[in-house]
C-alpha cells in the first residue's frame, strides 16, 4: 500500500511575514508587478536629502562670497566707447584709433594709451595720473586742466596740444613734443623733461621745480610769464634766443651748464657765460 505523504491544506505553515528580495522587490498584485521603492539608507554621515541641498547653498554662498568681495570699478568698462566721464582706470587701451574722442572729465588713470592715436581728442579735467602714453599722439588735443601727473610719455606727441592749468607733476616725459602747445599755468614740478621739444610752445605761469630739462629745447619758446627753475636741472637746457628775464629761482649756476646765446634774455643779475654760444648737440 502506499503512502502519501504530500501536506494537506490543514498541515502547511505560513510563514509570519512574506520572503521580500532586497532592493526594489517586485510584489505581485493581480496580475501585476508593482515596485516597490527601496528605503533609504544613510550614507557615512550625509542625511538623507543631503545632496539634493548642497547645490543650492554652494550657488548662494558663492553669490554672497561674490558681493562682498571688491570688483574693479573700471572692468565694465572696459570694452565701452568714448564718452564723457567713462571709467577706463586700468584698461588696455594700446594701438586704437581714438582721433576726435570725447573724453572729458574720463578717468584714465593707470590706463595703456601706448600708440594710440588720440588726435584731437578732448581731455579737459580727464584723470591720466600714471597713465602710459609711450609713442601715442595727441596732438592738437584739449587737455586743458588735465591730470597727466607720472604718466610715461616717452615720445609723446603732443604737438598743438591746449593743457592751460595741466599737472604733468613727476611725469616721465623724455623725448616727448610740445612744439605749438598752449601750456599757460601747466605744472612740470619733478617732471623728466631730457631732450622734450618746446618749440613754439605758448609758456606763462608755470612751474619747473626739481625738473630735469637735461637737453630740452626751450629756443622757440613764446614765454609770456614768470617760470620758476627753482632747483631745476639745466644741463645743455636750449634757450637761444628765450626771453627768461621773469624766470624765478635760477641760479647762475644753472645758466653756466646751460645753452643760450647774445639773444637770451636773462633776470637781473645774472650773466651770460663765455663758452656761449654752444656748439650743436
Amino acid at each position: 500500500m502506499k503512502i502519501d505523504h504530500r501536506p494537506t491544506r490543514s498541515t502547511v505553515q505560513r510563514p509570519d511575514k512574506p520572503a521580500c528580495a532586497a532592493g526594489n522587490a517586485a510584489v505581485p498584485v493581480s496580475g501585476l508587478a508593482l515596485a516597490r521603492p527601496s528605503p533609504t539608507r544613510r550614507q557615512g554621515n550625509s542625511l538623507p536629502g543631503a545632496s539634493f541641498l548642497a547645490a543650492p547653498l554652494a550657488a548662494v554662498a558663492a553669490g554672497v562670497l561674490s558681493a562682498l568681495l571688491p570688483v574693479p570699478a573700471s572692468a565694465a568698462d572696459c570694452t565701452y566707447q568714448p564718452r564723457p566721464s567713462i571709467d577706463w582706470s586700468d584698461c588696455n587701451r594700446q594701438n586704437l584709433m581714438l582721433g576726435g574722442a570725447n573724453l572729458a572729465k574720463a578717468n584714465l588713470s593707470h590706463a595703456d594709451f601706448g600708440l594710440t592715436d588720440l588726435r584731437n581728442a578732448t581731455l579737459t579735467a580727464a584723470n591720466l595720473s600714471e597713465a602710459k602714453l609711450v609713442r601715442a599722439s595727441l596732438a592738437g588735443a584739449n587737455a586743458d586742466s588735465a591730470d597727466f601727473s607720472k604718466v610715461e610719455g616717452y615720445r609723446t606727441d603732443f604737438s598743438g596740444l591746449s593743457a592751460e592749468g595741466a599737472s604733468f607733476q613727476s611725469a616721465e616725459l623724455q623725448r616727448a613734443n610740445f612744439s605749438g602747445a598752449t601750456l599757460s599755468n601747466a605744472d612740470f614740478e619733478k617732471a623728466e623733461l631730457g631732450r622734450a621739444s618746446f618749440d613754439g610752445a605758448r609758456l606763462g605761469g608755470n612751474s619747473f621745480v626739481f625738473a630735469n630739462l637735461a637737453r630740452a629745447d626751450f629756443s622757440g619758446a613764446d614765454i609770456t610769464g614768470a617760470l620758476d627753475f627753482s632747483n631745476a636741472y639745466l644741463f645743455l637746457m636750449r634757450i637761444e634766443g628765450a626771453d627768461l628775464s621773469a624766470a624765478t629761482g635760477l641760479a647762475q649756476s644753472q645758466i653756466d651748464i646751460a645753452c643760450g646765446n647774445a639773444e637770451t634774455k636773462l633776470p637781473q643779475g645774472l650773466s651770460r657765460p663765455a663758452k656761449w654760444p654752444c656748439a650743436e648737440d
